[in-house]
Formats: structure tokens, sequence, C-alpha cells
């Protein structure tokens, strides 16, 4: 059963979809059978189920109880040796999750407003949290961080499989991608486009305000 019935969606022709459905789903089968033999692999345990009608690529979830949850979402610090970062750490609050490289120009053109976003709702309970993909090099990807002021945390997960949590149908050759989850972690919109601050605040307001 897929959870959650997507409304309110719009597309852009700055979206970075990719061109067929069927590549999207041979790279998450690829990546899926790649990541979960792995011993640090992330085990999905989540309901959600991403649905884009018609190659939707703004898509919201509601209402709130059809919404899925994703599974345990965690991994290493990109800027903290040693410190393991995860979903959990931000429990009852809402949260951005932001699928970002250091090689995507999507991702360096939407940074500063993701980061006003963040900074304009943080007092309302809302936390955002990027995931580094494909970075082999780490220090290049905390050069990113720092050049555009970014002051959210990071997971640092060049190979992607933290992202086994976000289930097998999710589309994770489309970088940059935004998560909204609601204050249960519920997913409740998706964006597979970069994003202007006046896309994303309205959005994280109105699931702030729930």
């Amino acid at each position: 059963m897929r959870l959650g019935r997507p409304t309110g969606a719009r597309t852009r022709e700055q979206s970075s979809l990719p061109a067929t459905a069927t590549a999207s789903i041979l790279a998450v089968v690829l990546l899926v059978s790649g990541c979960s033999a792995g011993a640090d692999a992330v085990p999905s345990g989540g309901s959600f189920d991403f649905v884009a009608p018609g190659g939707r690529t703004d898509i919201v979830y509601d209402p709130p109880e059809t919404r899925g949850t994703i599974g345990e979402l965690a991994g290493p610090d990109l800027m903290e040796e040693g410190k393991n970062t995860a979903l959990s750490d931000y429990d009852g609050e809402v949260v951005v999750i932001n699928l970002w490289g250091q090689w995507c120009g999507p991702c360096r053109g939407e940074a500063d407003d993701l980061e006003e976003v963040f900074e304009a709702t943080r007092e309302r309970g809302v936390q955002f949290l990027g995931i580094n993909v494909r970075d082999p090099q780490k220090d290049k990807a905390q050069d990113f961080v720092v050049d555009n002021n970014v002051s959210y945390a990071s997971i640092y997960d060049p190979s992607m499989r933290t992202l086994i949590a976000l289930g097998g149908n999710f589309p994770t050759s489309v970088i940059p991608s935004t998560l909204v989850l609601d204050r249960e972690h519920r997913v409740a919109a998706v964006f597979m486009r970069a994003l202007l601050s006046e896309d994303l605040l309205p959005v994280v307001e109105r699931i702030a305000d729930e």
C-alpha cells in the first residue's frame, strides 16, 4: 500500500528530474543491492513510499495521517570528526533534509536560500539536516560548507548508504533533493529540484504550525 496522497504539486523548467523513470528505478535498485550487504548499511524500517504522479517535482503529502515515515537515518558528521549525526537527534522537531554534493551546480545555487529558511524558522522548532553524497574528497565537501556559510549539520555519505532509509522507490539519482518531515518525522513534502527561499519557506512554516 502506498502511503501519502500527493497534492498541490507544480513543475518548474529547472527541474533536475531524470530523463526516464526507468533509469531512476534502476539506479535505486543498484544502490540498494550494492549497499545493503555492507556492515554499516542503514536499515530502512520506514513506511514512506515515494510517489510522484505525472513526473512532478514538487510533491505534498496530505492529510497528515496519510504520511509515511522514513527509516533510521544516521551517519558520520561531515564537519566534526568522530561524531555521529542522526535524524533521531531532532525528536519532536520539523526536519528539512537536503541531499547535496559540492560538485553539483544547483546545490551551490540553493545553499544560501536553504540557510535563509533555516535561520528564519529555527526558533519555531525547525531543523535542517544535509546529506553530502558522491563526494569522495571530504575536504572539498567541508570547503563547500565553509564557503557557503552553512550552519546546520550534514551527514557525510559519499557512497549514499544512508539513503536506504528513504526507501527503494526514492530516486536517489536526483541531486539536489529536499524532503520536509513533520514533527513526527513523517514525510510531508518532497522537492526534486533546486529551491529558492520563497519556494521552501511557506511549506516549512505551514508544517511547523500543524
